[in-house]
């Protein structure tokens, strides 16, 4: 493979996504040399100017970026030099190019941060609907991948809508790190050029200004803060998966997700594969490795800055660009989810999870222990032996494995009262779901 220094050097391939905060990030620094006398208001203007015209011409495929300016730095100042000549280079006082990618980084991170937010928010939004529509169906709840209580649909996406609350949460946080402008750094020691950034830092919406120049240019704990929201993100998507691709198989038949995000064997028709389930799950994978690459670029740098640190907006901007698609794709893909509740009710039914109230109905009746769990086990295996669930079993059946039972024991196991009986903040009874889906509302309000 023949590759010269420079263009191994070069990092215009990746950087380039960078170039409306490049651009947004000028027209500021601009702003900040018209108020220090630098620029007379005419030359800020044609500065201005030039750079609107520059990113036009970028969108419209008119610029094309070049290997020979190296990163997203040098290719702008080069487009701005052949529309204003050498009234650019007054660009260059007062910053250097290791705070330009600084603030480039933090102003696209927080852009990103922020579309995360709102696409967490579509999720949030999707899955109280559908939590509202099923607080009456009835499932089974797993531990082990095995039954074990039933619950209720509610129950379970409210779960997951806890999961992602949270992450919406840390990505606000996530905010407050990134949302701050570097001073006038130079190389890292700051510069000779005395300037007030509080107005810069104001025109691009940053919160205030970091207060140390060789902090600023050498750190990344930001974009590393960034990147384990979004793994931590994509572990609850990757789950939700799996809970998705079991549902939707024969064994389960829970439910069924529409043809546009599956794909069928052309040997095997009957065969239906979940793919952007299982692609979602995939690149939990992917987001998890863009982490540790950050971690690992870092961990051994002196300070301040290092070239290594151009490598930084790659797993930055993948991480981004896996975690928005991935959420996008996911709530477009669960709001065609048909719910099969017969199915679903059937599997609670003949789960023989109220198998655990039938212990506490013999102990209650004064049944020791041990011979309570005794003669439950021994009722379970005769309920399997005859195809029945508990609760179907005649109260003879019943009385042959204790006197004890008697017909009150029907209310006792019946699987909606199983639920209905949970009396703990947070738990699976009906009253309980109402009270966090109304708990959720209130939230918004």
């Amino acid at each position: 493979m023949k590759l010269s220094a420079k263009e191994f050097m070069a990092s215009i391939d990746f950087d380039w996504k960078l170039y409306e905060e490049e651009i947004e990030c000028s027209i500021a620094h601009a702003n900040l040399l018209q108020e220090n006398g630098i620029f007379t208001e005419e030359e800020a203007g044609r500065v201005k100017d030039a750079l609107g015209e520059i990113r036009k011409e970028i969108e419209g495929g008119k610029l094309k970026f070049q290997v020979e300016y190296e990163d997203i730095h040098g290719n702008i100042e080069a487009f701005l030099a052949d529309k204003v000549g050498c009234l650019g280079r007054k660009m260059k006082i007062g910053r250097g190019v290791n705070d330009q990618v600084v603030a480039d980084s933090r102003l696209f991170l927080k852009k990103e941060t922020e579309e995360i937010i709102l696409l967490l928010d579509n999720m949030l939004d999707t899955l109280e609907v559908i939590a509202k529509e099923h607080v009456n169906t009835i499932i089974p709840g797993y531990s082990h991948l095995q039954r074990s209580q039933p619950v209720t649909l509610a129950y379970h996406i409210l779960a997951y809508y806890q999961m992602f609350s949270r992450d919406r949460k840390r990505f606000e946080n996530c905010i407050e790190g990134i949302n701050m402008l570097p001073p006038d750094c130079g190389a890292s020691a700051g510069t000779i050029f005395e300037s007030d950034r509080s107005a810069m830092a104001e025109e691009l919406g940053f919160n205030g200004i970091l207060p140390n120049a060789m902090d600023a240019v050498a750190d990344r704990d930001f974009a590393m803060e960034f990147i384990n929201c979004c793994a931590i993100s994509m572990t609850h998507l990757s789950r939700f998966c799996e809970d998705l691709i079991l549902w939707d198989t024969v064994e389960f038949d829970f439910i069924a997700i529409d043809d546009e995000f599956c794909t069928f064997s052309r040997t095997m028709p009957q065969k239906k594969n979940l793919d952007v389930a299982e692609l979602i799950r995939g690149k939990s994978g992917r987001v998890y490795g863009d982490l540790i690459n950050l971690l690992t670029i870092f961990k051994g740098l002196p300070m301040s800055y290092n070239r290594d640190m151009q490598e930084d907006k790659v797993p930055v901007i993948d991480a981004a660009n896996t975690v928005e698609s991935s959420l996008a794709l996911f709530v477009k893909m669960i709001k065609t989810m048909k719910i099969n509740r017969g199915n679903m009710q059937r599997a609670a039914k003949y789960g023989y999870m109220n198998a655990a109230e039938l212990y506490q109905y013999l102990a209650e009746k004064g049944v020791e222990a041990e011979k309570s769990a005794h003669i439950v086990g021994k009722v379970v295996e005769y309920a399997i032996n005859n195809g029945k669930p508990i609760e179907e079993l005649w109260l003879d059946d019943l009385k042959q494995f204790s006197r004890v039972f008697d017909s009150d024991v029907y209310d006792r196991i019946a699987i909606r009262n199983v639920i209905a009986s949970k009396k703990s903040t947070g738990s699976t009874s009906f009253e309980s779901v109402e009270k966090q889906l109304a708990d959720i509302a209130k939230a918004k309000k």
